[in-house]
């Protein structure tokens, strides 16, 4: 289209485009736009990212736009007549060559949960990833936080993913904890950055090894006469061992496929130093 077309065209407030948006992000769509190219009357001037947001599906969800074939990033403009391809993360082939709407993976990952995930913070921190949470975090917190320290956002709020300073998140279908922490370890492929049982369950820190000596103060006397490994947390002075639920976690850590650690997380004492 030719550039007079094209102002002729938002002369009247806006442009037409169509739309299409695969796999599972038809799940934050209306649903008579699922599975389907829509079109859409278009603010002037409103960007990819503004539309694919005014639709319901937050950026952090998309790994790449194509406009008439061509990958785009979130600031392009949306043109009369254009025709935009929504995609999620892609598995069953490699799009490196092509442009991806945000800069590359962050080179740590590191995640802070909303205040619906607790579960799943514990347990991302079972299987040893730094992941912060409080239930009192509000919105604006929780950015600040994936800003400064170049965190993961994990939610189940899609708005809280739209939030401009948020450019890596996931919103987290699955209800149940478990079930949380298989989703979020498929989507992100958790499992080779993964080292089990070595991070503080309650605080977060990494966990040390301790001699029974360094921690017998500590400890109840029925656990000085059965146990010989601990580890204790430098931040919090929390001592754990195999106690009477390391059985369960231990199988869910191997249900993922994961090693254990050696000196591993194991029950937390009734009291901390």
């Amino acid at each position: 289209m030719t550039e007079a077309a094209q102002t002729a065209a938002t002369a009247g407030g806006g442009v037409t485009a169509s739309f299409r948006f695969y796999e599972e992000l038809n799940d934050f769509l209306a649903p008579e736009h699922r599975r389907r190219s829509f079109t859409r009357r278009c603010a002037r001037a409103a960007t990819v990212k503004h539309m694919v947001e005014a639709l319901g599906v937050p950026h952090t969800e998309v790994e790449l736009v194509l406009v008439h074939g061509e990958s785009v990033g979130f600031e392009r403009l949306i043109r009369e007549g254009d025709r935009v391809a929504v995609y999620p993360k892609f598995e069953a082939f490699d799009v490196t060559p092509l442009l991806r709407v945000r800069a590359q993976p962050l080179r740590a990952l590191r995640f802070v949960a909303d205040a619906h995930l607790g579960g799943l913070a514990h347990l991302l921190r079972m299987t040893g990833f730094d992941t912060l949470y409080d239930n009192g975090y509000h919105d604006a917190q929780i950015e600040r936080i994936a800003i400064a320290e170049q965190r993961i956002v994990l939610t189940r709020d899609r708005d809280l993913l739209k939030r401009r300073g948020v450019s890596h998140g996931c919103y987290v279908r699955a209800q149940r904890s478990e079930a949380q922490l298989r989703e979020v370890f498929d989507r992100l492929d958790l499992a080779r950055a993964a080292r089990p049982l070595t991070r503080c369950l309650r605080c977060n820190a990494p966990l040390h090894a301790v001699s029974q000596a360094e921690v017998a103060a500590r400890l109840p006397e029925a656990v000085r006469a059965r146990y010989r490994d601990f580890s204790a947390c430098a931040a919090c002075g929390r001592v754990y061992w195999p106690g009477s639920h390391w059985q369960r976690m231990r199988a869910l850590v191997a249900s993922f496929g994961l090693p254990l650690a050696d000196a591993g997380a194991q029950r937390e004492t009734d009291g901390a130093a």
